[in-house]
């Protein structure tokens, strides 16, 4: 039967549908295939699996096997139908169909010509009725064997494609065994090199350990005994936990855990007294534990690139020698009041967070020279009135936020030399002064806030002049009224009883 697949043709499929239990071959012939084996010679196809499997190893593999079947389940559905249907039918028989139909065509043509011709036939269209049903049965059996061939056209064309996509699943196999393969032996050699380090750790000091990029899904506790370890580089593995034991490295001054899959920090980090390098960002935290502000020698902390939504309360209060601060691509609400304790900052980055605003002791930062508030979008609404405080800014990037007016101090950041303001709904300064750079910007602000004090100062004078004036007239005011007592009193004197309760009062 034509549905029988010849294994030289479609080694990869044949053996697949070989191994579904519901396609039993059966025995026939067609041009592109060959019989399958018979029961009573089972060798040939067992021979054929053998080759197979011995060319390509993965097909024994389970799961290898089922997703190749299940991208063959049109193959098998088609076959099924197929095999209901009947084998292709030949050549010759497929061209005297397509002949006979013909014939019939035009036999019914010239029979309408003669019926439509006869003058005696009153009821014309009944007896080409009659004649349509007459030759209908047999152009639906010749039309039926034209559609078996077209069917198995499509089932050849189905095979070939069949083919490819197996071998194309195989060589997907292929490549994924040989990278699993290749990761094995990477874990192996890695787990030799922690273990080289360990014994020479125990042998001889070590001051520092590079072990970026080896795919290290587990930090041994035993690494907390390295006593004398400055520098010590995880980055670029797929660690899910750094182990408490980590507190044991008590001279350790770089740590870099980066780009991993870390949710948390163990609380025991904090015992990092001496730690001046701290990089946790590409990770996947939601917190920073309180205890990180012990690490009280941090000069370095990136935490960017994680899910934090908060900062401890009390960073600023103990991390006082921060002088960079990496914490942009997080989910950051709010900068706690305790930041501008961080006098010894430097450089802020917070760009791409949820920041709806800055704490007024912002301001305090007086040594910060750059600072990236970018892309807090419409939750960055206004900065604080503290801002101008910020005297050694050098540095601002606040682009893609809702501000609509810059601190009325902004003008005294003297030391400012690259502004970013792009994407803001601007009032004040208006867009046409910041289109002329950073120094128009200053400038308008600087005059805006010079008019203001000028403008307070002349309403304080008007206070005290009207307050004076008030003071005139009511001095004015109470000596005409002792004039007026006094010489009431000496008329009612010398005309009546002096009163003393009166004379008091007066």
């Amino acid at each position: 039967m034509a549905t029988e697949l010849n294994p030289k043709n479609f080694p990869v499929l044949s053996y697949v549908l070989d191994r579904l239990p519901s396609f039993t071959a059966k025995s026939s012939s067609s041009s592109d295939v060959e019989p399958p084996p018979s029961k009573s010679d089972p060798s040939s196809s067992s021979n054929h699996s053998i080759e197979i499997v011995t060319q390509m190893p993965h097909l024994a593999h389970p799961d290898v096997l089922a997703s190749m079947t299940n991208a063959i389940a049109d193959v098998a559905q088609t076959r099924s139908v197929l095999r209901t249907l009947g084998p292709r039918p030949d050549h010759e028989t497929v061209d005297k169909a397509r002949a006979r139909l013909r014939e019939i065509d035009a036999s019914l043509s010239e029979s309408f010509e003669e019926i439509a011709l006869s003058p005696n036939d009153i009821d014309v269209a009944e007896k080409e009725q009659k004649r349509r049903e007459a030759v209908d049965q047999e152009k639906t059996w010749y039309n039926s064997i034209l559609k078996l061939n077209e069917l198995h056209e499509s089932y050849e064309k189905l095979l070939k494609e069949a083919e490819e996509r197996l071998v194309r699943i195989y060589e997907s196999a292929e490549k994924n065994a040989a990278a699993v393969a290749e990761e094995e032996a990477a874990v192996v050699e890695v787990n030799e090199e922690v273990v080289s380090i360990l014994q020479q750790a125990s042998e001889s000091p070590l001051d520092r350990v590079d072990l970026s990029g080896r795919k290290l899904k587990l930090l041994p506790e035993a690494f907390g005994k390295i006593q004398g370890l400055l520098v010590l580089n995880l980055y670029n593995n797929q660690l899910q936990a750094i182990p408490d034991s980590i507190a044991g490295l008590q001279n350790l001054l770089e740590l870099d855990v980066s780009t991993n899959f870390l949710e948390t920090l163990p609380d025991s980090i904090g015992l990092l007294s001496k730690l001046k390098i701290l990089n946790v960002s590409c990770n996947k935290l939601t917190t920073l534990p309180d205890s990180i502000c012990h690490c009280g020698s941090l000069v370095v902390l990136d935490a960017s690139y994680n899910n934090l939504t908060y900062l401890p309360t009390n960073i600023g209060f103990e991390l006082v020698k921060v002088e960079k601060l990496l914490i942009h691509l997080n989910k950051i609400r709010s900068l706690p009041t305790s930041i501008g304790e961080m006098r010894s900052l430097r450089y802020l980055d917070a760009h791409f967070n949820e920041l709806n605003g800055l704490p007024n002791s912002f301001g305090l930062l007086t040594n910060l020279e750059y600072l990236n508030l970018s892309s807090n979008f419409s939750d960055l609404q206004d900065l604080p009135a503290s801002f101008g405080d910020l005297i050694s800014l050098q540095e601002l990037d606040l682009s893609n936020n809702q501000i609509h007016s810059l601190p009325d101090a902004f003008g005294t950041l003297v030391n400012l030399a690259k502004l970013n303001l792009d994407q803001n709904p601007l009032v004040v300064p208006p867009e046409e002064v910041v289109k002329q750079g950073v120094d128009a910007v200053k400038m308008y602000m600087g005059k805006r806030w010079v008019s203001m004090l000028e403008e307070e100062e002349k309403m304080a004078n008007m206070k005290d002049e009207m307050d004076q004036t008030n003071t005139d007239w009511l001095t004015r005011t109470t000596s005409k009224l002792k004039t007026y007592v006094t010489e009431v009193s000496e008329y009612l004197g010398s005309n009546s009883p002096r009163d003393p309760y009166l004379d008091q009062q007066l």
